[in-house]
């Protein structure tokens, strides 16, 4: 379905328009289609339905409850990358049996959290590790569920920010080590190996990277699981590419098809996907502050800025920017800049947009994943509000924060 669309000359989500919105919320905020972000979901569901397989929704992708309690609610379990995740992911609804915790620094804290609640994995990134969480289950009288994350050194041609699966960055343990962690974890009461994991990065565009990374683990996990049937799963992360601008992301059937080895050699498939389920579904709304030039550009600054959505001064990451009521007349090129006191402070550079007057609605479109999420309050910026809509329904999922909130932990 499309979550967003010109009704009556204006952009809406589902059937609200996104200036009714602005109106009753003030901008900036975010907003996201509920229909779209079930229907992902059960894309992924009905794609992988002839492969036995786990979906655990990547928390960090987009946490916030109103968009998480869904997106269980459709089957998926949970990917968390921290103690604080976890505590999300429960509270909104996430099965414990279905969670992993992946990251390669998890504190003893954490550890014993992920043990307390008896989620299904913890997915484990160094043989120190693997040590303070059989010391942790130890004391506790239990065994900890582990698959032991792989770095595959595989080149997924990806950002390098957001690349995981390479030697040189922090991620998992390398092949030459493997069967010394996989003896150290046969050797530890504390833990039971049940799998292993990998993961390559994000915005993945190129489906022999996973193709050949799920050959590996099956290599790995055949070879690793004889005599020892409980090895029954393997983890390939997530990071399957949206469109952006002009990517040519691959179909989920043609993902299914390219990661089917794992299920016919035998192991059960665990996939973490994030930005697939929800890029999308969500958009940033601002409104225009002023209109300035000098004699090189022309500036449209809106109301949003890098705390809001960070991708862009980050990653140099692209949006697509519409004007919410776009005007008939010659287009003009801008770039849409925030406030913050940073060069660095863009939503956009060089985009050609129709003609533009002070308080225009502009929306950062994409933004569902590692939008919010990777908010700050940089400037002393209260963070903005989110709203999700099903059909002519809206609903505030998080408030906008109050400025005395920003600093409220002071002493």
């Amino acid at each position: 379905m499309n979550a967003f669309s010109l009704l009556n000359g204006e952009w809406a989500c589902e059937q609200v328009a996104l200036s009714d919105l602005a109106k009753q919320y003030g901008t900036p905020f975010y907003v996201y289609s509920l229909s779209r972000i079930e229907s992902q979901c059960q894309a992924l569901r009905t794609a992988f339905a002839a492969h036995p397989t786990q979906i655990c929704f990547a928390v960090k992708a987009c946490p916030t409850g109103g968009i998480l309690r869904p997106v269980f609610q459709a089957g998926l379990g949970a990917d968390v990358v921290s103690g604080g995740e976890l505590t999300r992911a429960l509270r909104a609804g996430a099965p414990a049996d279905k969670t992993v915790f992946s990251g390669v620094g998890k504190q003893d804290w954490e550890l014993a959290l992920g043990l307390e609640h008896g989620i299904q994995a913890f997915h484990v990134e160094s043989p120190d590790e693997l040590g303070r969480l059989h010391h942790i289950a130890s004391q506790k009288g239990q065994r900890a569920r582990v698959r032991l994350r792989v770095n595959p050194n595989i080149d997924a041609r990806t950002a390098p920010y957001i690349a995981t699966g390479l030697h040189k960055t922090k991620f998992g343990i390398s092949e030459n080590q493997l069967e010394d962690c996989v003896r150290l974890a046969r050797s530890l009461p504390g833990v039971s190996l049940i799998g292993l994991s990998c993961h390559l990065g994000s915005q993945i565009q190129e489906l022999k990277a996973f193709g050949e990374a799920a050959q590996r683990l099956v290599g790995w996990g055949t070879r690793l699981r004889e005599g020892h049937p409980e090895l029954a799963s393997l983890d390939i992360g997530g990071g399957l590419a949206v469109r952006y601008l002009d990517e040519k992301p691959p179909s989920v059937q043609d993902f299914a098809a390219a990661l089917a080895p794992v299920s016919q050699a035998g192991f059960q498939l665990i996939l973490e996907p994030g930005r697939w389920i929800v890029a999308e579904a969500g958009w940033l709304v601002t409104r225009i502050v002023t209109l300035k030039s000098t004699p090189e550009k022309v500036f449209a600054v809106v109301d949003a800025a890098m705390n809001d959505l960070i991708r862009p001064s980050l990653y140099e990451a692209y949006h697509p920017i519409e004007c919410v009521r776009p005007r008939k007349g010659d287009p003009q090129t801008v770039d849409v800049v925030g406030p913050v006191c940073e060069t660095g402070d863009f939503l956009g550079l060089d985009r050609s947009l129709p003609p533009l007057q002070t308080g225009d609605l502009l929306a950062i479109t994409h933004a569902g994943a590692y939008g919010s999420s990777m908010g700050s309050t940089y400037n002393s910026r209260p963070l903005p509000p989110e709203i999700a809509v099903r059909a002519t329904q809206s609903q505030c999922i998080r408030r906008r924060q109050k400025i005395d909130e920003i600093f409220a932990l002071e002493t």
